[in-house]
């Protein structure tokens, strides 16, 4: 079972932070081969949507209020452990994101930037694709949008 919280950076605790980061950077950077510049300063402005199971970070999402990352309000850094996907966790840490930025930010319609190969998890989201196929970090990305 996971337990999803919702945190402001302030709110985060020093284990939190340190497994958040410690799986952004075993999937994002070792698992993907993507050398990039993942603190990228833009943490301290998110709410941080931690899914925990057994005490461990195995599932995250950072979302911004409109005018923070996009016009719109966005959800980022969308990661699940590469053992724990098998459980459905990445669909319970994205309905998460979209009730949180929902709640906190009064908002609907949230932006993203989903690797290609993802297009199908977040269409079965709600979101739909806006603009063309763009690299970010050497890596294929669209645009998605959910109102």
């Amino acid at each position: 079972m996971l337990e999803i919280s919702v945190k402001s950076f302030a709110e985060l605790s020093t284990d939190e932070l340190y497994g958040i980061l410690q799986l952004r950077a075993a999937v994002f950077v070792v698992e993907q081969d993507c050398v990039y510049q993942d603190l990228d300063g833009k943490d301290k402005k998110a709410l941080h949507v931690i899914g925990i199971k057994d005490e461990e970070v195995v599932a995250y999402t950072r979302i911004f209020r409109p005018g923070d990352y996009f016009k719109e309000s966005s959800i980022g850094r969308v990661v699940v452990k590469r053992s724990e996907r098998k459980y459905g966790f990445g669909y319970d840490i994205m309905k998460a994101s979209i009730q949180a930025v929902e709640h906190h930010f009064n908002e609907t319609s949230i932006h993203l930037s989903a690797q290609t190969y993802l297009k199908k998890f977040y269409i079965s989201l709600g979101f739909e694709e806006v603009g063309d196929v763009y690299l970010e970090d050497n890596i294929p990305h669209i645009g998605m949008l959910r109102n």
